[in-house]
């Protein structure tokens, strides 16, 4: 299913100007790893435009999204462009750059964008045009971002192990086409990883940031419950559902999270927040970060006993490279009576929160969950779990109605119990394997997935981050997750780059080309 990118005269002649090797088309910056910093250098000293910048990610949309299979977006922003010509414009009057000025975002296809197709992955809404964007997208475009394209998804959100939706079929790995690139948000971090964007936005109930971000060499940030608004996103589990930055970079996650974090009337649960949030935090960013910092090992992760083996090389290379940092490890790390209170901490309503997200949107094709069982516009395997969200709670392993995160009666015990373990171990933070898997081939349903996310950071409201760690199997990258209390992302931030500067672990897939930008 191809997506419908859509290129102006303009653009169409720049690329011409590309394939042909007109000099006055192509100069030296290179687009390929770019970050949010190299792109404003380029921008300040008039290397670059923002029109030619957006130009070129576009080309390298058009010429690899589908050519390879990676399938990464579903639909491509037409007014992109046009846009990138505003911020030219008020740039060459005003001489200052905002934060995210000319910054092109790829968006996940369940966060509303103004006039700009939001599907959830489901063809049932198909064609829908939000009339305002989610509260995280308006702030990107204040900041001066481009939203360049939306990306595929898990229809509905529903997998955390591969992206497949019935709008716009399966992505694919770009460190091997083969592979999935876990899910839901598979689209957004294949994307990245390929280099189609600058940063990306997605969405996390219990994997959906971290584990495609493990799976595409990313940097993955889930925040505290609450620093980020969830207004306008289509929901799976509201009490869960948090958005946050997938990029190539802890540098760039920090930037993202400087604009997409604060309080949001149209969600309330962003109240808390108030008096947590730094100035910028990018001044937790230090080389020598990890010094004297106490890591937990949370060792039921490490050594999983369906767990890849090289994922257990990588983890014990990262503990070595972490005390090679500073760090003081505490290994093993423990929680007791794990087992029991994790057993029954899931709690949440698909049917009631997608409900009430429809209610308040009129013009959507559909108004409920069973409009939606009933048009039949889902992938097949999807039905079962459709059909029992539409049953009877006891159908339903999950507890509902629930509170929120944090006064919900068996999150706040697994919470105090956590809190009171790290306390004793005297630890800062704790780490293990995103995943214990490497990404499992393109389908295959059956093989130990490994998915190490699911409980202590949407358990406990938490933030985590995971950054790159290595690769199995020669190409298929690897996430170390580091999860501490509510609204450390400072800190993780801190030690998370760290360790990336570090070891240096991401690198850009094969396959993919190195693309130089257009004329400015």
């Amino acid at each position: 299913m191809t997506p419908p990118l859509r290129l102006t005269l303009a653009t169409m002649a720049t690329i011409t100007g590309l394939l042909l090797g007109n000099p006055t088309a192509a100069t030296p910056f290179e687009l390929s790893e770019a970050s949010i910093s190299s792109v404003h250098i380029a921008l300040q000293t008039r290397e670059i435009s923002c029109r030619s910048l957006v130009d070129q990610y576009l080309y390298r949309i058009h010429a690899f999204d589908q050519s390879t299979r990676l399938n990464a977006l579903v639909t491509v922003n037409p007014d992109a462009t046009h846009d990138a010509d505003r911020l030219d414009a008020n740039f060459k009057h005003s001489g200052k750059l905002k934060p995210l000025h000319c910054v092109p975002v790829i968006v996940k296809d369940n966060y509303e964008t103004r006039g700009l197709q939001t599907t959830g992955g489901s063809l049932a809404l198909k064609g829908w045009l939000p009339e305002t964007d989610a509260t995280m997208v308006a702030r990107l475009r204040t900041a001066g971002a481009v939203i360049l394209a939306k990306s595929n998804m898990a229809e509905w959100a529903f997998s955390p192990y591969l992206t497949e939706s019935s709008i716009a079929g399966i992505t694919r790995n770009p460190y091997n086409l083969e592979h999935v690139p876990a899910g839901s948000s598979g689209g957004t971090a294949a994307a990245i990883a390929a280099n189609f964007g600058l940063v990306g936005l997605g969405t996390d109930t219990g994997n959906s940031i971290r584990g495609p971000s493990s799976h595409n060499a990313l940097v993955g940030l889930r925040p505290t419950l609450g620093l980020t608004s969830r207004h306008g996103i289509v929901p799976l589990f509201v009490h869960n559902d948090i958005g946050g930055p997938m990029t190539r970079s802890v540098t760039d996650a920090a930037t993202v999270l400087n604009v997409i974090a604060g309080y949001d009337p149209a969600d309330p649960l962003t109240a808390r927040s108030g008096g947590h949030i730094p100035a910028d935090y990018r001044r937790f960013l230090t080389r020598n970060g990890l010094v004297g910092v106490r890591i937990g090992v949370f060792r039921r992760y490490v050594d999983s006993e369906t767990g890849d083996s090289e994922i257990r090389v990588l983890t014990e290379r990262a503990i070595t490279d972490l005390r090679a940092a500073g760090a003081e490890i505490v290994d093993p790390f423990g929680i007791n009576n794990f087992e029991a209170l994790t057993k029954n901490l899931w709690c949440g309503d698909f049917e009631s929160d997608l409900n009430q997200y429809l209610a308040a949107r009129p013009n959507a094709p559909v108004h409920s969950l069973s409009d939606i069982y009933r048009s039949g516009l889902y992938l097949p395997h999807n039905e079962s779990e459709l059909k029992q969200a539409l049953g009877p709670p006891a159908i339903d392993e999950r507890r509902a109605p629930c509170s929120d995160v944090w006064n919900d009666t068996p999150k706040i015990a697994f919470r105090d119990v956590l809190t009171t373990a790290m306390t004793a171990a005297h630890v800062d933070v704790i780490i293990y394997p995103t995943w214990s898997n490497s990404p499992r081939r393109v389908g295959d349903n059956d093989s130990p997935p490994g998915d190490n996310s699911q409980i202590l950071s949407p358990q406990t409201g938490w933030p985590a981050i995971t950054v790159p760690m290595g690769y199995t199997h020669t190409t298929l990258p690897a996430g170390l997750t580091f999860f501490g209390p509510a609204y450390s992302e400072g800190l993780l931030l801190r030690y998370a780059y760290a360790y990336e500067q570090a070891t240096h672990h991401r690198k850009p897939p094969d396959g993919f080309g190195l693309a130089k930008r257009t004329g400015p």
